[in-house]
């Protein structure tokens, strides 16, 4: 079953020097699926995604998987207990890169809720930053 929703998402970013942090309000939809659930929005005009499609599928509870479509599709699995080496693709040019989870947290309800994971990346086994995502999601009726 497919839900409208209103999706608010903090994204912070520590490479060991500086914080990087970026708010977005937005609409979007909250897919329900056998084994988990998937978010879906569309990257606002304030972003250098601007009109990509970014969804989060969650699936029992241990992996979030994060794809972004054109202009700069990417995939970034995160999964608690695995690193994946993922291909991610910014305006800037594309990179594989190291995903290691470090927590995946899901309160989701059938009216919203919310998903919180926080990752590593890595270029070449070198350290890029530490990445926390905290997506709270409210239906529409």
């Amino acid at each position: 079953m497919k839900r409208k929703a209103n999706i608010s998402l903090i994204s912070k970013q520590y490479d060991g020097e500086t914080t990087e942090q970026m708010e977005l309000m937005t609409e979007g939809e909250i897919r329900y699926l056998a084994d988990g659930y998937e978010i879906s929005y569309r990257e606002n005009m304030d972003s250098d995604f601007k009109g990509a499609t970014t969804r989060l599928r969650y699936t029992q509870c241990e992996l979030v998987t994060m794809t972004r479509s054109a202009p700069a599709p990417s995939e970034l699995v995160i999964e608690l207990g695995k690193k994946h080496h993922c291909h991610y693709s910014t305006p800037h040019g594309d990179f594989m890169v190291g995903v290691t989870a470090k927590s995946i947290v899901s309160e989701m309800k059938p009216d919203g809720g919310k998903l919180d994971f926080c990752y590593v990346i890595d270029v070449n086994s070198s350290y890029v930053g530490d990445f926390e995502i905290n997506i709270n999601v409210k239906t529409v009726n």
